[in-house]
């Protein structure tokens, strides 16, 4: 068993541990090779209220075998069906030519019964092999269950993460690549080979191909295969209520499965911009770009969308974020709009609720009230 290093999360955020400190903990992996990480949480009481049910923070990159690791902790669950859960993860940070089998336990590190060699090759092997960290605990533990135990002593905790490589990785004379058929499928975005559809946006035209858009959308496949399905070989489908950019970046999501840049139709974006410019041209586009994912099913967009406008939250933001998240059902951008204002001091939150942007989320969105006062109460 070696020591593979240690993660310290304080009030919601990674302590940089010193230069100095070791990086590589084991040298070479072998079959066998037992390693343990420990992941620290100091302020736990904080970190929870900072990091709402699908927002998660990472552990220090480690090395251990000869692989990159890495841990990723979620105190308020990392989905909808981990509410009330913290979720952890463990998972390879580097990509590898062939998977990985490693045996994994998680523990609190003063359950001394459970780390042990046998219980923890009991558990399935599970295979790594890619920046993931897929493979952990959705419901490691109930928050309450935490909050009643001895694991939490001073509002801190410690949790041990063992694993066991079952299966190194050998030496292979044959690379294979990772995919590129997102650069494809770009490909032929962009040069309209093989389209079989049109859209009008404003006074922008896109060619698209059907089925990858219905394979994506589900709206998609309603309105070009469904019943009442539109575009003709003559005529194209006009696209009321939202700007060419948008369209276009939506376009590219649909295509690539990655955040799009935005941009104006028919421009090159700038190859670099200033940090803070950055910032206030995303606040500006990316609830036009969510609203769009949304009416058109595009979860995985919508919730990109929803972690980098999380991102943006500030006194300037917040009530039109938190808006935009009553009006879209973002559980997630909602919860941290509502702990962003948690933690503000009276005299900031009441100007903010003197704002007629809050007056008309009160008016509209009454629950949303009703959850901020909760969770007011809950800070007394």
């Amino acid at each position: 068993m070696s020591f593979a290093g240690v993660s310290v999360v304080a009030d919601g955020r990674l302590i940089e541990l010193s230069s100095a400190a070791p990086a590589i903990y084991s040298g070479t992996a072998s079959s066998g090779s037992w390693w343990y990480h420990l992941l620290v949480l100091q302020g736990y009481s904080r970190t929870k209220d900072l990091l709402p049910n699908g927002k998660g923070i990472k552990g220090q990159s480690f090395r251990a075998g000869g692989y990159q690791w890495i841990l990723k902790f979620y105190p308020n669950g990392d989905s909808l069906d981990a509410a009330g859960f913290m979720s952890v993860y463990f998972g390879l940070d580097q990509d590898v030519a062939r998977p990985l089998k490693v045996h994994r336990q998680f523990s609190f590190v003063d359950e001394v019964d459970i780390q042990v060699r046998r219980r923890i090759r009991a558990g399935t092997a599970r295979d790594y092999w890619a920046i993931n960290p897929s493979w952990g605990r959705g419901k490691f533990i109930k928050q309450e269950d935490l909050e009643k135990s001895e694991h939490l002593k001073d509002d801190c905790f410690t949790i041990r993460c063992d694993f066991i490589i079952a299966e190194a990785a050998g030496t292979t004379f044959i690379e294979v690549p990772p995919s590129n058929l997102c650069e494809h499928l770009n490909h032929l975005l962009t040069t309209k080979v093989g389209a079989d559809v049109m859209f009008e946006v404003g006074h922008e035209s896109f060619a698209a191909h059907r089925n990858i858009l219905a394979a994506r959308s589900a709206v998609f496949l309603a309105e070009l295969f469904g019943p009442m399905k539109e575009g003709t070989t003559t005529g194209a489908i006009q696209i009321q209520d939202m700007e060419p950019n948008v369209f276009k970046a939506m376009l590219g999501f649909i295509y690539t499965d990655s955040m799009p840049k935005m941009m104006k139709v028919g421009e090159e974006a700038e190859a670099e911009a200033e940090a803070e410019q950055v910032g206030a041209d995303e606040v500006t586009w990316l609830p036009h770009l969510l609203a769009a994912a949304d009416r058109f099913d595009l979860q995985r967009l919508k919730l990109m969308c929803e972690e980098r406008l999380s991102e943006h939250i500030d006194l300037s933001s917040v009530t039109a974020t938190l808006g935009l998240a009553a009006q879209h059902h973002c559980h997630g951008l909602k919860e941290a709009c509502l702990g962003f204002l948690k933690v503000q001091s009276a005299a900031i939150l009441g100007g903010v609720m003197a704002t007629s942007e809050w007056r008309h989320i009160s008016a509209t969105y009454p629950s949303v009230l009703n959850e901020l006062i909760a969770k007011l109460a809950s800070k007394a």
